[in-house]
């Protein structure tokens, strides 16, 4: 998949409000330093379009980036990072339920999960609450280069089971620093937006 443009359109929040219309989009949601940011940078072939960072919760807004003048990628605030206030917390909250259930260029949700973890009680709450949207999702577990294939598809196995998910919900292990997985989200990208696999 070659990318031939990244505009980064800006964040938008709380005072804010969600851009107009430029195109289908597919939001990405995770628990903090589950590594959404790097994910993002690997789907797009760039090292820093979307920013990373060693602090958690350092995405406070909800980061748009214009992909080939085509489709949108929309970076969503981490979830779950306890040394936010509840204030802050709640508003994230807010701003990803408000974005799900409202959104109408919204064609695809893609939730990471660290492959490592059990998913939290945070992470539970999103996917059922992605669930409700109708919406396709897709989970994508991340960092599954720290820890053997074997292993890797075990945890997966029984982070399936905790989550709950439907029958339609699409699977995809991915690394970003092996590239593991990334050829098949961008197919379920591509499906989603009802585009050639090929682009």
């Amino acid at each position: 998949m070659k990318i031939k443009s990244v505009t980064y359109l800006g964040s938008f929040g709380h005072e804010q409000p969600f851009p107009g219309a430029r195109g289908p989009e597919i939001v990405f949601l995770g628990r903090s330093n589950v590594g959404k940011s790097s994910l993002i940078n690997t789907l797009l072939g760039r090292r820093n379009i979307a920013r990373t960072s060693n602090t958690p919760g350092k995405t406070r807004t909800a980061n748009y980036y214009l992909v080939d003048e085509r489709f949108c990628f929309v970076d969503m605030p981490g979830y779950g990072y306890a040394q936010r206030s509840k204030t802050e917390r709640a508003q994230w909250k807010k701003l990803i339920r408000s974005y799900l259930e409202e959104r109408d260029e919204l064609r695809g949700i893609v939730q990471l999960l660290d492959v490592r973890h059990p998913p939290s009680d945070a992470d539970k709450e999103t996917a059922r609450l992605a669930r409700k949207t109708g919406k396709r999702v897709c989970l994508a577990f991340n960092k599954v280069d720290k820890i053997k294939k074997g292993s890797a598809d075990v945890k997966i196995a029984g982070h399936l089971q905790m989550l709950a998910v439907a029958h339609d919900t699409a699977v995809v292990p991915f690394s970003s620093e092996t590239g593991e997985g990334k050829r098949e989200l961008w197919a379920w990208i591509a499906d989603s937006f009802g585009f050639d696999s090929a682009f």
